[in-house]
């Protein structure tokens, strides 16, 4: 994906060139020697599997509206990752989860308006009522053997890794 450039400096507003620094090249302040590092966008989500069926969100909102995905979200600057990914879930589907543990991190920005690393945690219902939210129009629990359309890659590799740590049905 291209990124953004960047053109000027943030620090005292000088026209930015491009020069090698740590390893690459950056965009550099030649007045103040300001440099530009393009931070990745974190996003977590979770997988919670109850009853032997995995929650899902049905998208509202492109890229991929109408089709489903894991609870996620980006994860703000202050943000503990687990405390993002319970947020998010609560926001899309009105469930109160508590994260139990890490199930796996992707690498790699699927869309423009993606994230670059994506943390997604096993979790478990602790209260609420389930109704979509947010960036969602439905959700629900789904059998594994009978998964909606899905809608990015991480969902379909994160519940891989569910699958190939639960071992045979």
């Amino acid at each position: 994906m291209a990124e953004r450039t960047v053109r000027f400096c943030s620090a005292c507003g000088h026209p930015v060139e491009e020069k090698p620094a740590f390893g690459r090249l950056r965009p550099v302040c030649p007045a103040c020697g300001w440099i530009f590092f393009a931070d990745p966008k974190v996003a977590a989500g979770v997988l919670v599997v109850e009853d032997g069926r995995i929650l899902l969100v049905r998208r509202s909102i492109d890229p991929q509206q109408g089709r489903w995905s894991l609870p996620a979200g980006f994860v703000d600057a202050d943000e503990d990752p687990r405390r993002a990914a319970e947020r998010e879930a609560l926001e899309e589907t009105g469930l109160e989860v508590e994260v139990t543990e890490i199930l796996d991190v992707f690498a790699g920005r699927e869309h423009s308006a993606g994230a670059d690393l994506i943390l997604v945690f096993l979790a478990r219902p602790i209260g609420g009522r389930l109704r979509p939210g947010d960036d969602a129009d439905a959700a629900a629990y789904f059998r594994p053997d009978q998964l909606p359309d899905l809608a990015f890659e991480a969902t379909r590799r994160s519940l891989a890794a569910w699958r190939e740590r639960a071992g045979p049905a």
